[in-house]
């Protein structure tokens, strides 16, 4: 990509245990380049909470100047990704790179890549994300038609709607 891409990015990383900060770095960097994205519109790199303590990972963000956000695995396995990976299942998530980037929200932009080449495994992988614009104006739902309180049936089951009737009920009383 020949241009600058406009936006705030969020940088997904996975790394193994001990994997150097230099790979970690160079595998951003690419990432970052590839998306066309300044070093500068990062706001966060992301990770699985395992690895809030990896060095490399740390480093990557110290680099960037930005904040390391973790997230617990079992969230991280709640995000849909296109690219999953058995080896971050190991952590308690099918992803970890492009599911901690989009934690958040927003549009993957470079999937997940992963370091290594020349013969020798990759330790690293990233992700990018960037943010939706908060300046932008929110969708606008579907129009809907209310619902008439009459029209709800009178089923006090305990269930869902048994407990909005008391609900209402209650609200009605302290008008």
């Amino acid at each position: 990509m020949t241009g600058r891409r406009a936006g705030r990015f969020v940088v997904g990383v996975g790394a193994r245990r001990g994997a150097p900060a230099d790979e970690v770095l160079g595998l951003v960097r690419d990432a970052l380049r590839e998306a066309g994205a300044a070093a500068g519109s990062v706001v966060a790199v992301a990770t699985v909470a395992a690895k809030a303590h990896e060095p490399g990972v740390a480093a990557a963000a110290a680099a960037l100047g930005v904040p390391l956000r973790t997230y617990p695995a079992a969230e991280l396995a709640r995000v849909p990704v296109p690219n999953p990976s058995a080896a971050a299942a190991a952590v308690g998530t099918p992803s970890v790179a492009e599911a901690a980037a989009l934690a958040e929200g927003g549009e993957l932009v470079v999937g997940k890549r992963k370091s290594g080449g020349q013969g020798r495994p990759g330790a690293v992988t990233c992700a990018i994300v960037r943010l939706a614009d908060p300046s932008a104006p929110a969708p606008v739902p579907a129009a809907r038609e209310p619902v008439a309180p009459d029209l709800i049936p009178d089923v006090n089951d305990g269930g869902p709607v048994g407990q909005h009737r008391r609900h209402r009920h209650h609200r009605k009383e302290n008008v």
